[in-house]
């Protein structure tokens, strides 16, 4: 015989607590979003014909949610690249010599050129399915969001302060243990700041990704940014600003549950801690960490990470009682033949592929419009610095100012330079203005962030003793920043313009060809030229322009940002 017992209030009370309820709230609306934005994934691909995309605004809260979902899936897959791609590049100086110009080279090929070349093979992953187009979207999402976070993993790794090295060294960490002991800890700040500006930064370029447009290939994906494509096409300015308004929303959103609860988390691996200064807040990171039934789903999660943590730490700990391996010749000649190999290969294929219609004019023609755009970038970046440099310093330093600005900027950044294009081209027409000059802003206006992110990053980083020690000897003005200031944030610095150059080539081929209905608007350059091969499907002469393109933007790195990147890690290490 069963015997029912009932449950007061007060019992429910004690098995769920308030921030049980709001834990399990917060799980359901996540699971409802899931369910939201995957529901259409294996429909047939016809049935985005059968249901065209609508401008009518009661469609965003769906077309937001597949957005969403979009790029947070590109995110976890930039992440893996992240942890895998720049760790191999900063531990190991022989892969580095690969690894790092072949970053290069991947931040500086556009997002079409990208899509122009995997579309067709992302769309036979599920032939006659709108997953094969989703594959392709969240893969061109990916691109705007991955080159930004492995610089940023790069730099903090190469930079990780002796002592720390030392203290893994002394209590005898093997590799994997101390990378996620000592490492990962150590570059978590910096990582999830550049977390939000590449989070932002692929709304600039969620219009091509989810409005596909190859030549005789057009797909258009339902979500925020083919709305906006659809919008501009119909000159809709209510359309527009309620795509303005449902970004804002959802940054908000994903503010506030993600990467606000993300910051008060990795507050605790700051190398530096300041007494006196609260540490930032999060209502969500709250509920999560008083509630005990999260307590008890996590508990069988943490204690599996932590066996693996220490299975590998006890599999690696004779080893690390060893006196380090030497490198043997035999394996920098071993790299050095690999990128040999690799390289002669990409170059015959790239070659033997563009030669076949291409002509010696095709090639000057590209290089001329590829200087016009070189000249735009060096002067977009330069103003930025200019500008946001100091601004950077002044927030990071300030910790209450940095949870101000935070959301500021996420929102600034995330706004799409096509949003911009009524205003823009309506300017530009009736004020009769040179579009080379005038159409120039459009490429700096979501790379220009990185450089304010990574600037608010190193100047939180800075060391309480160090600002201390300024402050006793009365160290002011324009000696606080070249003493104190400038070195500091300079690695930062040089890994967000780094980034910001590579973008800015990047966007280039959305800011040199701006439309407004049947208003068409072209400034000269690479970008300009890229963008309308594109529209035509000539493939050869799209790969031309990407060749040139990732030309520049390599030997502008070795030559220049480089040789100042290595510069800044010299002086933050002697620092």
């Amino acid at each position: 015989m069963r015997v029912i017992v009932p449950i007061s209030v007060g019992g429910w009370a004690r098995l769920f607590s308030r921030w049980d309820v709001l834990a399990i709230l917060l799980v359901l609306g996540l699971l409802a979003f899931l369910a939201e934005g995957s529901r259409h994934l294996l429909q047939p691909l016809a049935e985005l014909q059968r249901q065209p995309l609508s401008l009518d605004p009661a469609n965003l809260p769906e077309y937001a949610a597949r957005t969403t979902l979009r790029m947070l899936i590109a995110m976890a897959l930039s992440l893996l690249f992240t942890f895998t791609y720049a760790t191999l590049a900063a531990k190991n100086r022989y892969t580095e010599r690969l690894l790092v110009p072949l970053l290069d080279i991947l931040q500086s090929v556009p997002i079409l050129g990208f899509i122009s070349v995997t579309v067709v093979f992302f769309m036979a992953l599920a032939p006659g399915r709108v997953l094969g187009a989703e594959y392709a979207a969240i893969f061109a999402i990916f691109t705007s969001q991955a080159w930004n976070m492995a610089f940023s993993f790069y730099q903090s790794l190469r930079t990780v302060p002796t002592e720390l090295t030392e203290a893994a060294r002394n209590f005898r960490l093997g590799p994997w243990m101390s990378f996620w002991r000592v490492d990962v800890p150590f570059a978590m700040p910096q990582l999830i700041w550049n977390m939000m500006m590449s989070m932002s930064g692929s709304w600039f370029f969620v219009v091509a990704s989810e409005a596909i447009s190859v030549g005789n290939t057009t797909i258009t994906l339902p979500g925020v940014g083919s709305y906006i494509a659809l919008a501009i096409e119909h000159r809709d300015l209510t359309a527009v600003a309620w795509a303005i308004l449902t970004m804002l929303i959802v940054i908000l959103i994903y503010d506030q549950v993600l990467f606000r609860p993300l910051v008060a988390w990795a507050d605790r691996f700051r190398f530096e801690q300041e007494p006196g200064v609260l540490p930032p807040r999060s209502w969500v990171f709250d509920v999560l960490r008083r509630s005990r039934l999260v307590d008890r789903v996590a508990e069988p999660c943490g204690a599996a990470w932590r066996h693996l943590l220490l299975a590998r730490w006890s599999d690696r700990g004779a080893a690390a009682k060893k006196a380090p391996e030497k490198q043997h010749p035999w394996i920098t000649f071993q790299w050095a033949a690999i990128a040999l190999v690799l390289g002669a290969l990409a170059l015959w294929q790239v070659g033997r592929f563009v030669t076949e219609d291409i002509t010696l004019a095709d090639v000057g023609t590209t290089l001329v419009l590829g200087f016009f755009t070189l000249t735009r970038v060096v002067v977009l970046i330069a103003v930025a610095s200019v500008i946001w440099v100091p601004i950077g310093v002044w927030v990071g330093t300030r910790p209450n100012a940095a949870e101000v600005v935070q959301p500021i900027a996420q929102f600034l950044a995330a706004f799409p330079a096509n949003v911009l294009f009524p205003v823009v081209v309506s300017a530009i027409v009736a004020l009769k203005l040179d579009p080379n000059i005038w159409l120039s802003p459009l490429m700096i206006l979501g790379t220009q962030w990185y450089i304010l992110f990574n600037v608010i990053a190193g100047a939180i980083a800075i060391p309480a003793e160090l600002r201390a020690a300024g402050t006793n000897f009365r160290v002011r003005g324009w000696l606080w920043w070249r003493r104190i200031a400038l070195p500091a944030v300079l690695p930062y610095y040089v890994t967000g313009a780094i980034t910001a150059s590579g973008g800015s080539w990047n966007a280039s081929i959305v800011a040199e060809v701006a439309s407004w209905g049947d208003e068409h608007l072209q400034a000269k350059g690479l970008g300009a030229y890229i963008a309308q091969q594109t529209d035509a499907g000539d493939f050869h002469r799209i790969v031309l322009g990407i060749t040139v393109m990732s030309l520049f933007v390599v030997v502008i790195n070795r030559l220049f940002w480089r040789p100042l990147y290595h510069y800044a890690e010299r002086k933050f290490r002697l620092g």
